[in-house]
């Protein structure tokens, strides 16, 4: 940041009184500029024995298949979040059953938060962020295909914890400035 989204003055970096990280301030109003980790959320849609998974039309990643999700908007709930994405991308209405993954992207301050989600029927479509729309059993998802890493784990996750029957929430941390 080089200018105050408050009062349109040059900001300087520097560590606030009381603070330990370096942030954007304002000598002119005085506000101080945090930034915070972006929050993505999503579903991992489920009819009969086959997940609901998107290929996607826009950057990054066109072309690669994912689940319905993305970055949550102000005033709304995570939940009411992955229920829209899941809308806007795949055009399918889900019931959302529980927090599923809790994933922390640090390398690009990010959080992903996957609901896992039944779908009634298996009415779906593709939208303008989304190039086809299918489902998929286990053997069939294109696992060389998938968008992220945080949507293998996921889809990983789901198919190992079907097969006891329970679905724990997982929580996990990718950080490849460590790897």
């Amino acid at each position: 940041m080089k200018f105050c989204s408050n009062c349109a003055n040059p900001l300087r970096l520097g560590i606030p009184d009381e603070d330990n990280l370096p942030r954007h301030i304002c000598d002119n109003c005085e506000t101080i500029h945090y930034q915070n980790p972006k929050v993505i959320t999503g579903c991992l849609p489920v009819y009969q024995d086959k997940v609901l998974l998107c290929k996607r039309a826009i950057e990054p990643r066109k072309g690669y298949w994912t689940l319905p999700a993305g970055f949550m908007e102000n005033n709304e709930s995570t939940m009411e979040g992955a229920l829209r994405e899941t809308y806007e991308e795949a055009n399918a209405h889900v019931e959302i059953s529980h927090l599923y993954t809790l994933t922390s992207i640090v390398h690009v301050n990010q959080v992903q938060l996957i609901y896992l989600a039944h779908l009634d029927k298996p009415e779906y479509a593709p939208s303008n962020e989304s190039l086809e729309v299918e489902l998929f059993s286990e053997k069939e998802i294109p696992w060389d295909d998938l968008a992220f890493s945080t949507i293998k784990n996921a889809l990983n996750f789901y198919f190992e914890d079907k097969k006891q029957g329970k679905f724990p929430l997982r929580e996990l941390t990718i950080d490849s400035n460590k790897d």
